[in-house]
């Protein structure tokens, strides 16, 4: 259980780091910059770190086949690319409040996913703790919804896109994760991811002179690839290979509660004591999942 909790902790502070990109880019936005160049900037800052790790990675595990090669670049281009450049479209027509409510519908997704594909059974814990965590996150930003503008279905369908592509990532990577290893899998599929990212900025055909941006933008963007993407992701594959993807799902609901307050101190969102409360059910959702269930005692034969 201590290796269980630790897991647990792990992909807990990965979900508060990944949940501030939502912030970063809503700060970005303010510089008059789209989605192609928040993400564009924010994996040519990453990927020389990952470059790095990838290649201290590979000096002491075993080459990979072909076909984890190929599982690799399905990867990168689905969960780190087509997700994340997902999720930042729509950012741009919804809310911050409504983009993390879809987003965080992941862990549904990969509760099914595992239960009706790969077999695998889910515990009455993990529902009771999803249950908990979704009222909590219902409580806190039903009155953050903001269902205005015409063009709020379209964001809505983008991120619910996001949504759907990082749980297929989620549950891809638990199958692969233990054979590639945890911080190589993540450090070669963010290399694809950002060989993804140039390939789109080129065929967009941009000046390569717009990524010269001000200096709060390139400072905004190194933040969101050191903090908001290198370390997050890094903790996430380390929590699928110690826990699974389900756990590492359901213990990244706490990102939404994260996000308020971060909300609160740098975009100057309100907090009530109705997201306060909701908090507290969010995180008495993921604490149920780090209790010991405990067993019956056996009859004295």
């Amino acid at each position: 259980m201590s290796g269980q909790r630790a897991g647990l902790a792990v992909a807990a502070i990965g979900a508060v780091l990944f949940s501030g990109k939502a912030i970063v880019a809503k700060l970005m936005y303010r510089y008059n910059v789209d989605a192609v160049m928040v993400l564009t900037l924010r994996m040519l800052f990453a990927v020389p770190l990952f470059m790095a790790i990838g290649w201290w990675q590979s000096r002491k595990l075993p080459p990979l086949s072909w076909a984890d090669r190929g599982r690799i670049v399905m990867l990168g281009f689905i969960g780190y690319y087509l997700s994340s450049f997902l999720d930042f479209i729509g950012l741009q027509y919804i809310t911050a409040g409504l983009e993390r409510l879809i987003l965080f519908l992941t862990p549904s997704f990969v509760l099914l996913a595992t239960a009706f594909w790969l077999k695998r059974p889910i515990s009455a814990r993990q529902w009771l703790s999803l249950l908990l965590a979704y009222a909590g996150i219902v409580l806190v930003f039903v009155h953050d919804l903001d269902v205005s503008g015409s063009q709020v279905w379209l964001g809505g369908a983008l991120v619910l896109g996001s949504a759907l592509t990082y749980a297929i990532y989620l549950i891809a990577s638990g199958e692969l994760v233990s054979r590639v290893g945890s911080l190589r899998l993540v450090a070669y599929a963010m290399c694809v991811s950002t060989a993804c990212c140039i390939i789109q900025y080129l065929v967009l055909r941009r000046p390569l002179a717009e990524l010269l941006q001000p200096a709060p933008v390139m400072w905004l963007s190194l933040v969101n690839a050191v903090f908001c993407t290198v370390l997050p992701v890094s903790m996430t594959m380390m929590a699928v290979a110690r826990i699974g993807a389900p756990m590492v799902s359901q213990a990244g609901m706490i990102g939404p509660v994260s996000t308020l307050f971060l909300g609160f101190w740098l975009l100057g969102e309100p907090m009530t004591w109705v997201q306060l409360v909701g908090s507290a059910l969010v995180m008495g959702g993921i604490y149920l999942l780090s209790v010991k269930p405990r067993v019956a005692a056996q009859p004295a034969r």
